[in-house]
């Protein structure tokens, strides 16, 4: 029986939202740069997330989460305090090397500040001075800002419309971060590919060592699959046992960017029988959560709502 338990949610937007897991091994395995393959039930998507964060006297990992598909809308309803997941996977991948750079600049973007703060925390605790750069859409949409205040010794907030910190984007950040500091070792960057790229050409120039965490399609989680190949330089590599983490100034995002937007309409598809099909196809308000919670299942004994185009079982 699935003993993952969720012992917390904070839910940051309509569509991101936090899940605190209880898992006593996997806190104390995990590192910085790590991911879990989650599964919400039995006949559920094996889904990669990077873990956020680990609490090793609690016994939890912390996975932050966006709702922008079947199976991650799926769990932004079925997943409340007391309910459990069908399957928690890891940690997985290549912990992040820390402890070698003196001064590192931090940064995320949108969801990817939520897997970049372990590896602030990391360079911190090894004695680093570091500097984190967030970027968000908007003031609406920002988290965790305390918590890398805490672990930071400087934080460029910036959003897209001005609403928080610097209006820009977080190559402006960095900019700023380069112009304040002549003497920065690395940069490690996490979110959307696009602003991956952009991260790595800001720092070309000036030969940075960049380093970026790749997430993308992925299956097994063992390199069999072949779903996560990558190009770095002259190279393939995959992301779940080479990585997650490249040299960003070698990665073929264009080729990343084309791979992963290649089953974009089979996803849709997917979402749309789910949503058509689900008797909650949209987020309850905060009482019917509440009402959810009262009720939920106390052992993971989720109800089947697979997809009938599904080629196989858990795939």
């Amino acid at each position: 029986m699935p003993d993952f338990e969720i012992v917390r949610r904070e839910d940051f937007s309509d569509v991101t939202y936090l899940l605190e897991v209880r898992h006593p091994m996997m806190a104390l395995a995990a590192r910085p740069g790590q991911f879990v393959i989650v599964m919400l039930h039995e006949h559920g998507e094996r889904i990669p997330l990077t873990i956020a964060d680990y609490d090793r006297e609690r016994g939890t990992v912390t996975l932050v989460i966006q709702a922008v598909g079947k199976t991650t809308r799926e769990m932004q309803l079925a997943c409340q305090v007391g309910t459990r997941l069908y399957g928690l996977v890891g940690p997985m991948g290549v912990p992040t090397p820390i402890g070698h750079a003196k001064k590192v600049v931090c940064v995320g973007g949108g969801l990817g500040v939520a897997p970049i703060f372990p590896q602030a925390k990391g360079h911190k605790e090894a004695g680093a001075y570091v500097i984190a750069v967030l970027g968000f859409r908007n003031a609406e949409l920002v988290f965790w800002e305390d918590k890398f205040r805490d672990v930071c010794d400087e934080l460029i907030l910036c959003t897209n419309d001005g609403s928080a910190g610097m209006k820009g984007f977080v190559t402006d950040g960095i900019a700023e971060a380069l112009a304040g500091h002549a003497d920065i070792d690395e940069v490690v960057a996490i979110g959307p590919p696009v602003m991956m790229k952009a991260s790595a050409e800001a720092t070309r120039a000036r030969g940075i060592k960049t380093m970026v965490s790749v997430n993308p399609i992925m299956v097994d989680g063992t390199g069999m699959c072949g779903g996560c190949r990558i190009k770095v330089g002259s190279e393939v590599k995959f992301a779940c046992v080479d990585g997650p983490d490249f040299d960003g100034h070698k990665v073929d995002f264009d080729d990343l960017m084309t791979r992963l937007n290649r089953y974009k309409t089979e996803e849709r598809e997917a979402e749309k029988r789910w949503s058509d099909s689900c008797r909650m196809a949209s987020v309850p308000e905060p009482a019917a959560l509440a009402e959810i919670a009262a009720h939920a299942t106390p052992r993971g004994e989720f109800t089947d709502p697979r997809d009938a185009f599904d080629e196989t079982l858990g795939g």
